[in-house]
């Protein structure tokens, strides 16, 4: 017997798929349970309908997940944490608190689930990838300084991004987007030499 299953059925189908399946499992089981309805003319025209809605749902998610790729790439996230000698955390930075951070930051709520899940255990600059959309992968820049360094840190990238400012304005957008990196790789060397300084 031909039915349009209603809900995901182990080895048989998913929800939306008309399979045959032996009439007994069908009557017996399928049916009585409401997992499965007997494809009939009317069946198959209403399942039609709701396979196109369902695909433009799926469309309009899936351009929802890639605007919110494009708006997080590049984020760049700071924490303060308590660190040995050698530069190991005690502890790590999870998911949850980088998701935390980014909606604080960004306003972007995401499931810590989608946030790649390398534990991050030493000071530095990580860069963490989110499993979000399907035309980039964003990616995440995450810097771990020493927790009572980090005041300091953040009122010397607040300085150095107000004076990169005025120069910016003048400058053609590629110009200004090659003095970012430049100010992101000086913070890094800034960072690298304080940890040196702590060994």
């Amino acid at each position: 017997m031909k039915v349009i299953l209603k809900a995901d059925v182990y080895k048989h189908g998913v929800a939306g798929e008309v399979v045959t399946v032996a009439d007994g499992f069908a009557r017996n089981y399928l049916i009585p349970r409401g997992l499965a309805v007997k494809a009939t003319p009317g069946e198959l025209k209403q399942n039609a309908k709701l396979h196109e809605t369902v695909k433009l749902r799926k469309a309009a998610l899936e351009n929802q997940l890639n605007e919110l790729a494009r708006q997080i790439d590049g984020t760049e996230l700071v924490f303060g944490r308590r660190a040995g000698a050698n530069g190991k955390l005690y502890g790590s930075v999870t998911t949850a608190e980088i998701a935390e951070e980014l909606n604080r930051v960004t306003g972007v709520d995401i499931n810590r689930r989608r946030i790649s899940q390398v534990p991050l255990r030493e000071l530095g600059h990580h860069e963490v990838p989110v499993r979000l959309g399907s035309e980039i992968t964003p990616i995440l820049n995450i810097i771990i300084v020493r927790e009572d360094e980090l005041k300091e840190f953040l009122a010397a990238r607040a300085a150095r991004s107000e004076a990169a400012a005025p120069e910016q304005a003048d400058m053609p957008p590629e110009m200004a987007g090659e003095r970012i990196v430049e100010l992101i790789q000086e913070a890094e060397a800034n960072t690298r030499s304080l940890e040196a300084g702590e060994r």
